[in-house]
């Protein structure tokens, strides 16, 4: 109970990882298995070798943002476009870990939290609860998106 309250893991399965004794601020909610492995050895590559491959004025922006901000993608395990909307939330939470926290949500393992945010295709992108959009952006679309929210 000790470390599911540390961890705030309120679903199971979720892979949480933890870099230099800090709790990092993307998780995966759900098996990473299909496309979504990708993403899993993306994140891994990134958190290892904090490479994040965006422009500096996108940077720039994402780390200027100085509210809390919740990005939730959802996915499937057969959709070959939900890798790059998952690691472009995590890519920006990265950015700005004190602000920014972002979740992969395997829609067929959460089907309650699927209806709830009205997920009909993938990727769906959910910020704060307020905006959403289809389909993997472009890092200034999305985070045109993220600053609307």
């Amino acid at each position: 109970m000790k470390k599911q309250k540390k961890y705030e893991i309120n679903l199971a399965p979720s892979i949480i990882f933890e870099t230099d004794n800090k709790i990092s601020p993307i998780r995966f909610n759900g098996i990473p298995a299909g496309y979504e492995f990708s993403s899993l050895i993306e994140t891994i590559k990134f958190l290892s070798t904090n490479e994040l491959d965006i422009p500096a004025n996108i940077v720039d922006k994402i780390k200027a943002i100085n509210k809390n901000t919740n990005i939730k993608v959802f996915v499937t395990v057969s959709c070959p476009y939900c890798p790059q909307a998952v690691i472009t939330g995590f890519k920006f939470a990265m950015i700005n870990p004190q602000y920014i926290k972002a979740e992969m949500y395997e829609a067929s393992e959460f089907p309650e939290l699927a209806n709830k945010y009205g997920v009909r295709a993938v990727p769906k992108v959910v910020i704060n609860d307020k905006i959403s959009f289809e389909g993997a952006l472009p890092v200034d679309s999305y985070l045109s998106k993220v600053l609307e929210a």
